[in-house]
Order: C-alpha cells, then structure tokens, then sequence
C-alpha cells in the first residue's frame, strides 16, 4: 500500500504558519515525494532537524500531530514508520489553514455534532454511570479557573469527547479526533472567556444533571440550547465583522 499525501495541507512560510506546521507539511510532503509506503522508515530525528533547518522540539512535536492522526509511528529507539493514511485526507478537510469557517460550514458541523450527541440521548442516558459523571463534572469545573480562550476551548471540547465517549464507539471518536480544528475553532468564535467560565459551564451543568437523573427529555434540550447557543454567538460575531 502505498502513502499519499493527497495535495498540500500547509505550506511553508505561509503568513500565521507555526514553525510546527511548516515541518509537519515538510514531512508530509516527504512521504509523498520519496513514494514512502506502508512500513518504511522516516529519517532520524537528527537527519529531519537537519534537512528541514529545525529544532528537536519542533520535530517531535510534528511528529506528535502526524502520530495523532494516524499517519506514523513512532517508538524508542526505532524512530518514526509510516502506518497507513486512512485519516490524512480527513485531517485536510478539517485543517485550520483549508476549511473557511462560514455559517454554512459551521451549520454542518453543529448538525452534525447535534446528530451524535442529542441523537444518542436514549444511549447516553442509559449507560452513563457515575465515573463518567465524576470525570465531566471534572472537566466542566476546569472551565471555572482562570483559563485562556485557546484553554476553555480545549476544555470545552474535552467535555464533549468525554460525554460521547460514553457510547463506547471508536469511530465517533475518530470522527471528534479528525474535526477538532474546527471543533475548537467554532467553540472560539464569538466568545470570551467568561463566556466560558459562565454560560458554557453552566450548561454543561445542566446537561451533566439530566444525565445523572437519566432524563432523556432534559438531556435532549439543554444540550441542544447549549450547541444553539453557540450559534446564537457566532451569527453575532458573523454580523459584526460583516
């Protein structure tokens, strides 16, 4: 089986792109053009901070991203192998630098999210059981504390990989690890970060409570006013920079 790359995810020297970007589209570009298949090895670490002008940081921290999405592995001693590239043209379509963020787009997404979170209630309410409460009530008091707006949303997503993790189903998960660019982007979009700290938390609260009380029903609207609400925030920000 032989690795593609798929076309150009990020450039080099593009304006905003992270020193860590740049090596993870060098090394994708790498695989591509040296036809890497399905068990070769990548250079050294060493070799790859030679050859792309980099720190060791910064390569174990692409290599970190491109292990993440399932496109290499990396091990002690061994170094990095390329796996398989199931998830590299899913990691394109929801990458920072090539999905633009419009309503249409942020409706999919939603719709989507409303479809595997509200849709699987009569699931969720019936397996939750009180670790996973435990562990969203820990998470949503994170957002509490003096947190960054990169931070709440990092939280606010961990709260929602958390509760749909509660079906016990890979492939969502997959699917959640593959949008969350986008994911965070939209949970960005049009708040602060005492949006986070109040509204956010609060509804969080809300749905963790209709869960612990096995109510479908509340369930199904606060979460859904929760996923409204943030769109509510978006169209807001959408009109003022109109």
């Amino acid at each position: 089986m032989e690795v593609e790359t798929g076309g150009s995810l990020m450039r080099s020297g593009q304006a905003g792109e992270s020193a860590v970007d740049a090596v993870v589209q060098q090394i994708r570009d790498l695989i591509a053009s040296s036809r890497l298949k399905v068990g070769d090895s990548l250079p050294t670490e060493r070799e790859l901070c030679a050859q792309f002008n980099a720190s060791r940081n910064t390569v174990r921290e692409a290599m970190r991203i491109l292990k993440a999405y399932g496109l290499v592995d990396v091990r002690p001693k061994i170094g990095a192998t390329i796996i398989d590239n199931r998830m590299s043209r899913a990691f394109e379509l929801f990458s920072f630098n090539t999905m633009e963020l419009s309503r249409k787009s942020f409706s999919d997404v939603q719709a989507l999210r409303g479809l595997l979170e509200v849709g699987s209630a009569e699931i969720l309410v019936d397996k939750v059981n009180r670790s996973d409460l435990n562990e969203l009530n820990d998470i949503n008091a994170e957002l509490a504390a003096n947190h960054d707006l990169n931070e709440a949303s990092e939280i606010d997503y961990a709260f929602h990989v958390r509760l749909v993790s509660i079906l016990d189903n890979a492939a969502i998960l997959d699917v959640y690890a593959v949008m969350k660019p986008v994911i965070l982007r939209i949970m960005q979009k049009g708040k602060t970060r005492r949006t986070f700290m109040t509204e956010t938390f609060s509804e969080h609260q809300g749905v963790i409570d209709a869960l612990a009380a096995r109510d479908r029903l509340a369930f199904q609207y606060r979460l859904r006013t929760h996923l409204m609400f943030g769109a509510r925030h978006f169209s807001q920000e959408m009109e003022a920079t109109a």
